[in-house]
């Protein structure tokens, strides 16, 4: 794979976790004894082509991370920024935060959700080859459900064909510079949120192509407690095979 000047990982984790009514946020709940958060940073860590990892979080777990980072030998965490009120304010605060560090400098901006653990390498390679060949990488799945459209909840008259579904998931890969302009565009547009990035690169320059790069079934995002369960399970599945082996 061709080699960019400088890859930084922007990992979000300014998420407070009320779905699953714990005290703590998702992404820094312990899950096979090691912090959910962990198990990607190692996966960045490992990766030889991310330089990297910048944490975005609420200043009350930057403490958390920097430590957990050290137990899990993660040494290229070079800092944190503040989380914002939403997902895409938080995403706004790394991208102010990574233009301070790096000034003039355009580096490739690979961000992820640290509620979605199970990233891998291959997942990575994937999304960055995807990104070198078009200059954006969107993380994605194909639909394999049927989807109803009902206005009331109750009742549909209309369905979409799967064939023309993705789910978009995380990494997804800019340029800094093109991130940057679009938060610019976004206020200049009086646009002040959006779902995710996807949406929000979508939103603020619609009918700009946005590539997909496969993903995974496996790359899920934690979000009720059932999704730790499935987890837990995978890791313990994982474990047992390397015993195996």
């Amino acid at each position: 794979m061709a080699r960019f000047d400088q890859i930084v990982a922007l990992l979000l984790a300014g998420g407070h976790g009320c779905r699953i009514h714990s005290d703590r946020p998702k992404q820094f709940m312990e899950v096979a004894g090691i912090p959910v958060i962990a198990y990607t940073m190692r996966t960045l860590q490992e990766h030889p082509d991310v330089d990297a990892v910048y944490v975005v979080c609420a200043a009350e777990w930057e403490d958390f991370v920097r430590e957990t980072a050290r137990v899990a030998g993660v040494d290229k965490l070079r800092g944190t920024f503040p989380a914002g009120g939403t997902s895409l304010q938080s995403v706004k605060n790394g991208v102010e935060g990574l233009r301070g560090v790096y000034g003039g400098r355009n580096p490739v901006v690979l961000t992820h959700e640290a509620v979605r653990p199970l990233l891998s390498r291959e997942m990575i390679d994937c999304n960055l080859r995807t990104f070198h060949a078009y200059g954006n990488a969107i993380t994605a799945v194909r639909s394999n459900e049927a989807y109803m459209v009902s206005e009331d909840g109750t009742s549909s008259r209309e369905c979409i064909p799967r064939e023309r579904l993705y789910r978009a998931q995380t990494p997804q890969t800019f340029y800094l510079d093109d991130l940057t302009e679009a938060f610019r565009e976004a206020t200049r547009k009086g646009m002040c949120d959006s779902q995710s990035l996807y949406t929000f690169m979508s939103d603020v320059f619609p009918g700009r192509a946005l590539h997909i790069a496969p993903g995974s079934e496996l790359n899920f995002k934690l979000t009720v407690p059932e999704d730790f369960d499935t987890l837990e399970a995978i890791l313990s599945y994982r474990h047992i095979r390397r015993r195996e082996r």
